[in-house]
């Protein structure tokens, strides 16, 4: 198996550490034909306006949609709000995912925290704990369309992470906690 990370702007370097370590072959991706022959693509943290610019610059918007239409796609926190229809920002966006977040939902830098989490879809019989999530200036998931599936939410049921088929979002940093359950659940989407 081999996923491609964003490498425009961002934490792209966490994501390949810990495909690494779990014994994926990680592509970082830059231009277009970086996205060729991968089973996925990861979109990173970082700033999401910042992300869609240089995805327009690079011309990756139409080949990311492309393969989004066949293979899996997980944005975290600013790769989920560069992946949903709706940001109440005019910015470059793939548009791809039923959900409207709201950029910096918590505030700003200083308000940035982290907690722990139920996510029953990637709990497994060896893990069953709780997954300790990072929210740094973090989008907040608002809407989700008929066909999203919620993953989770904190405890006053604001939404935090949900899937559309072959698309992930997290409004958290998975790849910050040494945590690698989301990354394992992200690749059972692509089989």
């Amino acid at each position: 198996m081999k996923m491609g990370v964003l490498a425009l702007q961002g934490d792209f370097a966490e994501h390949v550490r810990i495909l690494e370590k779990i014994g994926v072959s990680a592509v970082e991706v830059r231009l277009p034909q970086d996205l060729v022959d991968i089973d996925g693509l990861i979109i990173p943290g970082g700033e999401s306006t910042t992300i869609g610019k240089l995805a327009v610059r690079f011309g990756l918007m139409e080949p990311i949609r492309r393969l989004a239409s066949t293979k899996p796609v997980w944005g975290t926190c600013a790769g989920a709000i560069f992946l949903a229809r709706d940001s109440r920002h005019s910015q470059p966006m793939l548009g791809l995912m039923d959900i409207g977040v709201r950029r910096n939902a918590f505030g700003r830098q200083a308000e940035s925290f982290e907690t722990d989490l139920e996510v029953p879809e990637i709990v497994t019989a060896e893990n069953s704990r709780k997954v300790h999530a990072v929210f740094i200036r973090a989008p907040l998931i608002e809407r989700v369309g008929a066909d999203v599936k919620v993953l989770a939410t904190l405890p006053d049921g604001r939404i935090v992470a949900a899937r559309e088929r072959n698309l992930l979002a997290t409004s958290f940093h998975p790849e910050l906690t040494g945590d690698d359950r989301f990354h394992r659940y992200f690749l059972t989407m692509g089989r």
